[in-house]
C-alpha cells in the first residue's frame, strides 16, 4: 500500500486556515459598511437637478441636501420632469433645437433607462408630465408633443407655428396646454375642444407678450398666466378666462428666465439669468417685495409644497442657492457643476 504523498501547499494552507477564517470575519463588517455607504436608496420625497456640465441628474435629499446619486443623461440636459409616482425621470435633451431625445431615469434602482427618440419632433426643451403622459415642447419643430409611459408610445402632437416654442404647462387633465414662444414673443393657449366620442380638435389662441417671454407659470387657482420677457423685464399677465393680457409690470428683471408661484399663490418669483438676481413680486398689488442676489446667474426654480424655500439653480455659479422664503435670505448651496432644471419627484 502506498502512502500519500506530502504536500507542502496543504500543509501551509491547513496551518493558516484558522487565521484566514479570522481575517475574513473581520473583513465581513467591514465590506457591508462599505456598501451602505455607496449606495444611499432614493427618499420618498426627492430633489432633482439637472447639471448641464457634467450631463448628470443628480437624487438628492431635500433635509439633509445632499447628493445620494449622480446619473448620467444625455449630452445637452435642460430640463427635468418626475412621473406622478415618483419613480421615473425624464429628461429633455434639447441641443438649441437640433437634437431629439428624452433620457429616461429609474428613480428608485439610480440608474438609466433606454432614451426615447422624439423625431419628428426635434430640439425637446419644456416638460410637465399631467394625464399619466409626459408632455414636452419640440423647439425645433415649433409643436408640442406627448409620450404615453402605459404604451409606450407618442400619442400627440400639435404645431404652434411659433418661434422657439420652449417652456410648458398642461392643466391636470391634458385638456389645455400653454406654452411660452420666446422669438415670437407670444403665449400660445392649445385647448382639446373633443366632443366624444367621434369629434376631435384642439383650438389654439396666440396672445402677444414682452420680448423674450421665456419663463412662465399659471396662478395655482388657474386665474392667471404670469411670464417674464427677458428683453428689458416686463412681466406679462394673462387673464386665462378671457384670454386676454390685462397688465404689464415694468420689473426691470432683464435677462429673466424662470418664473413661478408659491404655491399660496401671494408671491411670484422671477429668476435672472443675466444678474443672478431673484425678484419677489406680491402677486395681487403687483409691486416688488425683495430682489435677492443669488449670484453670477440663476435659472431654474424649484419651490417647496409648503412655501418655505425655493431652489434656484444658479448655472454659471456651479450650484443650487437654498433660499429661506420667510427671512428671504440665502441659506446654502448644494454643488451642482452647471445647475439649470430642476424637479420633485414623490413616491405615495
Amino acid at each position: 500500500m502506498k502512502k500519500a504523498a506530502h504536500n507542502p501547499i496543504f500543509k501551509i494552507a491547513k496551518l493558516n486556515i484558522p487565521k484566514l477564517l479570522t481575517v475574513s470575519f473581520l473583513c465581513v463588517p467591514l465590506v457591508f459598511i462599505i456598501s451602505g455607504c455607496a449606495a444611499q436608496s432614493t427618499p420618498a420625497r426627492s430633489l432633482l437637478a439637472l447639471s448641464k456640465s457634467d450631463h448628470t441628474l443628480s437624487i438628492i435629499d431635500p433635509v439633509s441636501l445632499k447628493i445620494l446619486a449622480s446619473v448620467p443623461v444625455g449630452s445637452d440636459p435642460h430640463e427635468v420632469i418626475a412621473s406622478a409616482d415618483g419613480k421615473t425621470a425624464y429628461v429633455s435633451i434639447y441641443g438649441g433645437g437640433s437634437l431629439h431625445e428624452l433620457s429616461v431615469i429609474d428613480l428608485v434602482a439610480q440608474k438609466p433607462l433606454p432614451s426615447l427618440d422624439t423625431r419628428p419632433l426635434m430640439g425637446p426643451h419644456g416638460l410637465a408630465f399631467a394625464n399619466g403622459k409626459v408632455w414636452f415642447s419640440a423647439e425645433g419643430s415649433k409643436a408640442v408633443g406627448s409620450y404615453d409611459p402605459a404604451s409606450a408610445k407618442f400619442d400627440w402632437a400639435m404645431g404652434t407655428g411659433e418661434d422657439r416654442t420652449h417652456m410648458i404647462y398642461v392643466t391636470r387633465d391634458g385638456k389645455k396646454v400653454y406654452t411660452t414662444n420666446v422669438n415670437a414673443a407670444t403665449v400660445s393657449i392649445l385647448e382639446d375642444k373633443a366632443t366624444p366620442p367621434a369629434y376631435h380638435e384642439w383650438v389654439q389662441t396666440v396672445i402677444p407678450v414682452a420680448k423674450g417671454s421665456e419663463g412662465f407659470d399659471v396662478s395655482p387657482d388657474g386665474r392667471e398666466l404670469w411670464t417674464a420677457g427677458a428683453a428689458n423685464g416686463t412681466l406679462s399677465i394673462i387673464d386665462l378666462a378671457t384670454k386676454k393680457l390685462t397688465a404689464n409690470i415694468d420689473a426691470k428683471a432683464v435677462g429673466a428666465n424662470r418664473l413661478q408661484f408659491t404655491p399660496d399663490g401671494k408671491r411670484v418669483l422671477v429668476s435672472s439669468l443675466r444678474t443672478g438676481d431673484l425678484f419677489i413680486y406680491d402677486a395681487a398689488s403687483h409691486r416688488e417685495l425683495k430682489r435677492i442676489n443669488t449670484g453670477h446667474g440663476a435659472a431654474g426654480i424649484l419651490i417647496d409644497d409648503d412655501g418655505s424655500r425655493a431652489f434656484i439653480g444658479c448655472t454659471g455659479d456651479n450650484y443650487v442657492a437654498v433660499i429661506d422664503l420667510k427671512t428671504l435670505t440665502v441659506t446654502g448651496h448644494i454643488d451642482i457643476r452647471g445647475a439649470d432644471g430642476l424637479a420633485w419627484a414623490v413616491r405615495p
